[in-house]
């Protein structure tokens, strides 16, 4: 048992929402806020200030981020696309802005609709103006570990890009393993290799599960001395290019992992598998979550009535392995 601090990062009323075809309710989505602003995050992304044209899941992010209740110890991030858009988060008070653009110039036409230094224009003009303020600015980079158009991505691509930011002035980057193309030895040598060149940024991995290498890639990123990461609640999340898979990493499970190999993450299981119950009814559909289904490790269960009466062991589990 380790003892190490893990920070965890809640990305489900923004990420996991946004691709959600039922509207969550304003009210239903501020609760949910205050319910996991009780369960130790380091950090959640409430909503984004987007166009809510492009994303009417999240069309009342000002009526969100005034209503939520702030717990002294979380940070409040949002993403924001442009110079609009973070006009719009500082007016309510927001600790951090979140910016996204991918290291794939093919992802990004597809995903962002404009080449990469048509994006890394528009996100400097933002910086620019959140910089005259107190707001913490974070740049997520999307496909850091694969493009499903382009495939492998070099690491030095990223680096590069890591260091355009860091030279404008952000306090983190986020890497995003955005359609699940990431592999533990590839996570390893990259983390390893962001974290020596770039000690003084805040560095939060981002794993998307759709091939079921999340939690695998998760524990690579810590061997090289990550200790952010950002998941979501229930499992929550698209993956554009892999219909009908799974998309991020889920929050609970990662947490379950983590404490059973020792690490400290603040975050109460009991509390946010609570929350994760909630989102069904709140989405109208199954969440992917297996620790919500299957209950954590040692939740034990009653012995079969079978077994106790004295069946033959044949019998009373022939049902089982």
């Amino acid at each position: 048992m380790n003892g190490k601090r893990v920070f965890i990062q809640e990305v489900a009323t923004r990420d996991g929402f946004q691709n959600e075809a039922q509207f969550v309710d304003t009210d239903a989505k501020i609760a949910l806020v205050n319910k996991l602003s009780e369960c130790g995050y380091a950090k959640i992304e409430v909503t984004s200030f987007t166009s809510p044209k492009a994303i009417p899941a999240l069309r009342d992010a000002e009526a969100v981020m005034h209503e939520i209740k702030r717990n002294e110890g979380v940070v409040y991030t949002v993403l924001v696309p442009n110079v609009r858009g973070a006009e719009r988060a500082l007016s309510c008070g927001v600790d951090e802005v979140n910016l996204v653009m991918s290291v794939s110039e093919s992802h990004n036409r597809t995903n962002l609709r404009m080449s990469r230094e048509q994006s890394f224009a528009q996100l400097n003009d933002v910086i620019n103006v959140v910089k005259q303020t107190k707001v913490a600015i974070n740049v997520s980079l999307s496909t850091a570990m694969g493009c499903p158009m382009e495939g492998d991505i070099a690491q030095e691509d990223v680096l590069s890009w890591m260091e355009r930011f860091a030279q404008i002035g952000v306090h983190g980057v986020t890497l995003c393993d955005t359609t699940g193309m990431a592999f533990p030895s590839q996570v390893g040598s990259l983390c390893t290799a962001a974290r020596q060149k770039f000690p003084d940024l805040e560095l939060t991995l981002h794993f998307h599960n759709t091939r079921g290498m999340a939690l695998a890639n998760t524990l690579a990123a810590l061997e090289a001395g990550i200790d952010r990461f950002d998941s979501s609640l229930g499992g929550l999340g698209g993956c554009p290019y892999a219909p009908g898979a799974t998309g991020n990493v889920c929050t609970e499970e990662l947490v379950h992992m983590l404490e059973l190999d020792g690490y400290k993450t603040g975050v109460n299981l009991t509390e946010i598998l609570s929350a994760s119950a909630l989102l069904p009814q709140l989405i109208g559909h199954d969440v992917p979550s297996q620790l919500l289904k299957a209950g954590r490790r040692l939740d034990l269960h009653s012995m079969p009535c079978l077994a106790k009466d004295g069946l033959p062991e044949q019998q009373a589990f022939s049902a089982g392995a």
